[in-house]
């Protein structure tokens, strides 16, 4: 039996903490956490003693640094790319549309699909010491989980748009100007106090509010954008800028 990649933590206060448990990868993302996170955000959309899920990386290096290259280079055909980011486009929708507040706490770097699955929550707070960036570009590819309508729908979308073209790695204080980190965290916040004071008011009130939101996005059609952002970055996958950055990451010839 394979160990837990993914370790959840209800307290009593109705804080659910995902902790992405890959530190030997830098929290990097492979299938089994994809099921994992999947089986997960279904078991909160039912649990009514939920009221918030956080996820925060294991140690305090990486909050996650994207993708597992090392499990995912063997994908060199669009169709085969697609599968793989579909499946976590899948995970990232339900974490997007979860009737609850949701948290991001980048404990480290957070880096590709790791901001992907940021800018899936609701809120982003970050220790000054990480960094953030949406690198996909530095790889030939383009954001392929669907981060990229993500972040076009919380950003202005001109700052969205320079956190995705410059596929530039910020410190926390630049990407709060831009609006993609919510609160930069003292280090000696709690953020699980933080938390609990911000989600004190009765479960249906949060639900209430978050559905607002899911309204919008479900009636402007966001799970086909992002779809489609997702085929576009698949058929990227196979192209030769992103294949040889991936051979130069683990050191292989194409």
């Amino acid at each position: 039996m394979l160990e837990q990649s993914l370790l959840k933590h209800l307290s009593k206060d109705g804080i659910l903490k995902l902790t992405i448990h890959r530190p030997e990868k830098r929290n990097a993302i492979n299938y089994q956490i994809m099921d994992e996170l999947a089986s997960v955000l279904l078991e909160a959309r039912e649990n009514k003693n939920i009221k918030t899920v956080v996820i925060i990386g294991e140690g305090n290096r990486a909050f996650c640094s994207g993708g597992d290259l090392s499990e995912f280079h063997r994908l060199h055909t669009a169709t085969d790319a697609y599968e793989m980011l579909s499946k976590m486009g899948e995970v990232l929708y339900s974490l997007l549309t979860l009737p609850i507040p949701t948290i991001a706490i980048l404990n480290g770097t957070a880096v590709g699909g790791g901001c992907e699955i940021a800018s899936a929550c609701d809120f982003r707070w970050a220790y000054p010491q990480v960094k953030v960036g949406f690198i996909q570009g530095n790889q030939g590819i383009t954001t392929g989980w669907g981060g990229g309508t993500i972040l076009l729908e919380k950003l202005l979308p001109s700052n969205a748009l320079k956190m995705l073209l410059s596929a530039k790695v910020l410190l926390p204080e630049e990407a709060k100007q831009l609006g993609f980190i919510d609160q930069v965290l003292n280090e000696k916040d709690h953020w699980e106090s933080l938390v609990a004071n911000m989600i004190e008011k009765e479960q249906e009130v949060l639900v209430a509010y978050k559905q607002i939101l899911i309204r919008k996005w479900k009636e402007t059609n966001i799970k086909e954008r992002i779809d489609q952002e997702i085929r576009e970055c698949a058929n990227l996958w196979e192209s030769d800028a992103h294949l040889q950055a991936v051979a130069k990451f683990t050191g292989k010839k194409i």
